[in-house]
């Protein structure tokens, strides 16, 4: 059992510390509480390496299939009538992922004391984000709580295979091209010369495409540390403009307007903004409330503003659909399927209509996507590569026609 160092006021007023073994934080408080002492700090006592030096890379990562298992059997227990507590020792014992394990002891120690499931669960924000905690606080009040982790289990599992699509979409070209530059840099700075010193000994004027190619090797040469500091600088100016609104405010706004991948991006963006506000909706939370947590969840600042246009006007005595028509980010046909979900009273049924059939055109599109890429990559590839093999055979032909002729 963990001891924790603790300070804080007695009856007296006096101040006191000391130090107590006890399950969690919570326990330690409710202790002090019935000794008549106000807790100001509680912290545990480091023990052993990974605790004196708080290195929490050594800990395995909660993974969102972690959450989704927990999710469906902690509904499946609830259905089945077993307690709150109970179903979290069960499923805290049975946890591999050591720190999801030390997550859920310490839930299960804030319900025991007192504090309520949603709660317990706000203190790991790592593990459990704010739209898990508003739906099982939902679940609370209105005593559906294996219905809204039913729920939650879907959108969990719908979120990221929405995520999948689009890793698969970048990964495919990003490796191509990596791969291409990993090939062309090695060509440029450890075949090229050798094959200059051979030219060397030829004599003669080299052909212009051959001769351009060892101009531009040795320019890598001569300049490689300069190229390297110039692209850690442009990623770091980056991240840095990237990081002030303003920048981001750019970014967003002109990754949504590319060519190709703005398309996949807007699509995604409707699909999360749809799926998350028919589940929030779904569940019993407040429009507004929900509204406020898809906008934190965007994660594209001119979706995020439309959203927060859509809270003003919802304040306001307004429907959703008058500023997504106004905010330019979503297609007409949705911003007409909400107004009619409006009218008719079904807008969470309308919303998760729309979630489902932009998770098709999102999978459509990275299948467009790939295919067109395919042909481009191989494109590049062979005007590249190709490029300098024959201009670094063009010396060896014309020697060759040379001698022959």
């Amino acid at each position: 059992m963990p001891t924790f160092a603790w300070t804080g006021r007695g009856r007296d007023g006096k101040s006191a510390k000391g130090t107590m073994e006890a399950a969690s934080e919570a326990a330690v408080q409710a202790n002090l509480r019935r000794q008549g002492v106000q807790a100001n700090k509680i912290k545990e006592a480091g023990k052993g390496l990974n605790a004196e030096l708080n290195i929490s890379f050594l800990k395995p990562k909660i993974t969102t299939k972690d959450i989704v298992v927990f999710t469906r059997q902690f509904a499946t227990m609830i259905d089945a009538g077993l307690p709150l507590v109970q179903c979290l020792d069960i499923l805290s014992n049975q946890q591999e992922n050591k720190t999801f394990k030390e997550i859920l002891l310490k839930v299960k120690d804030d319900v025991e004391s007192g504090s309520t499931f949603a709660d317990a669960l706000k203190k790991h924000p790592k593990a459990f984000n704010e739209l898990y905690v508003n739906l099982v606080a939902a679940g609370e009040v209105g005593g559906i709580l294996d219905t809204i982790l039913n729920r939650l289990a879907v959108y969990i599992e719908k979120a990221l295979k929405l995520k999948k699509q689009v890793k698969s979409a970048m990964t495919y070209p990003t490796t191509i091209i990596g791969i291409a530059f990993v090939v062309i840099a090695v060509i440029l700075v450890f075949v090229i010369p050798a094959f200059e010193k051979m030219f060397a000994d030829f004599g003669g004027a080299l052909p212009a495409p051959t001769q351009i190619v060892i101009n531009i090797s040795n320019f890598i040469q001569d300049y490689i540390l300069v190229i390297i500091g110039l692209i850690v600088l442009l990623i770091f100016s980056f991240k840095k403009i990237y990081a002030s609104n303003k920048g981001r405010d750019k970014i967003d706004n002109w990754a949504l307007k590319l060519p190709v991948f703005g398309i996949l991006i807007r699509k995604v963006a409707v699909a999360k903004f749809a799926r998350t506000l028919s589940t929030m909706i779904s569940s019993g939370v407040p429009i507004l409330d929900g509204l406020e947590i898809v906008q934190k969840t965007a994660g594209n600042r001119t979706v995020e503003k439309a959203v927060a246009q859509v809270r003003s006007s919802i304040s306001e005595g307004k429907t959703i659909a008058e500023p997504l028509k106004a905010s330019g980010v979503f297609p007409p046909m949705v911003c007409q399927m909400i107004e009619v979900g409006e009218q008719a009273g079904a807008l969470d049924t309308m919303l998760s209509k729309i979630a489902d059939f932009y998770d098709d055109e999102v999978d459509d599109a990275v299948g467009n996507l790939t295919a067109m890429m395919e042909p481009l990559l191989m494109l590049f590839l062979g005007t590249t590569v190709g490029g300098l093999v024959i201009a670094m055979y063009l010396p060896i032909f014309k020697l060759a026609g040379t001698v022959g002729g």
